[in-house]
Formats: structure tokens, C-alpha cells, sequence
């Protein structure tokens, strides 16, 4: 098993910045593949960004792509995603996801195995 736990929501004001984390522990070494997904309210969970941990290859949806890096620290087991120049539609739930080898696209929710809880990251206006 592999326990997920984000940190680092919080409210903020459109254009500005901000990073949430995302500790791993237990069976991390099952994983290869991480990733953020997010959730606003009334509409369907959607893929933000994903990220290898061997090969540090990462993945961005297009409507994050320039704004939001990707990036973990396999000594602390630690995901981040750092988010500038936020919009009002960034407001989300952001969720933590990690899966193993499989042959499901990394932009699917089918492709992980492990969730963390989410973080509730506001941007207002």
C-alpha cells in the first residue's frame, strides 16, 4: 500500500502563486508514475500533471502548460506542484495520485492506484 497526504491549499489571488505537496509513504518503490488531478466543483476530476519518478518525464494538460511545474524529491518521497499565474478556474480540489506499470494513458484516472484526500486550493478575484 501506498499512503498519499497533500498539504499546501490555501486562497489566493488570481496571478499569483502557489505550491501544494504531496508526501508519500509506504510501497512508494510499486510506483513509477505520479501525478496531480483536480476536481471543481460540479464537474468531473481532470488530469493536471504527471511526472516519473525514475526518469523525471513529465506530462502537462494544456491548460495548465506554462503556468504549473511538476516536480518530486525521491529522498523525502515528496511530489509538488508549484502553480503561478493562477485563474479563477484553478479552483479546485487537487489530488495526489500515484500507479504502477500499466498500459492505461497517464491523463486517466484508471492509470493510478493510489489517492490521497486532496487539498482545496481558491483563487478569487
Amino acid at each position: 500500500q501506498v499512503q498519499l497526504v497533500e498539504s499546501g491549499g490555501g486562497l489566493v489571488q488570481a496571478g499569483d502563486s502557489l505550491r501544494v505537496s504531496c508526501a508519500a509513504s509506504g510501497r512508494t518503490f510499486s510506483t513509477d508514475l505520479m501525478a496531480w488531478f483536480r476536481q471543481a466543483p460540479g464537474k468531473e476530476r481532470e488530469f493536471v500533471a504527471a511526472i516519473t519518478w525514475s526518469g523525471g518525464t513529465t506530462h502537462y494538460a494544456d491548460s495548465v502548460k506554462g503556468r504549473f511545474t511538476i516536480s518530486r524529491d525521491n529522498a523525502k518521497n515528496t511530489l509538488y506542484l508549484q502553480m503561478n499565474s493562477l485563474k479563477l478556474e484553478d479552483t479546485a480540489v487537487y489530488y495526489c495520485a500515484a500507479g504502477g506499470p500499466g498500459s492505461n494513458p497517464y491523463y486517466t484516472s484508471r492509470r493510478y492506484d493510489y489517492w490521497g484526500l486532496g487539498t482545496q486550493v481558491t483563487v478569487s478575484s
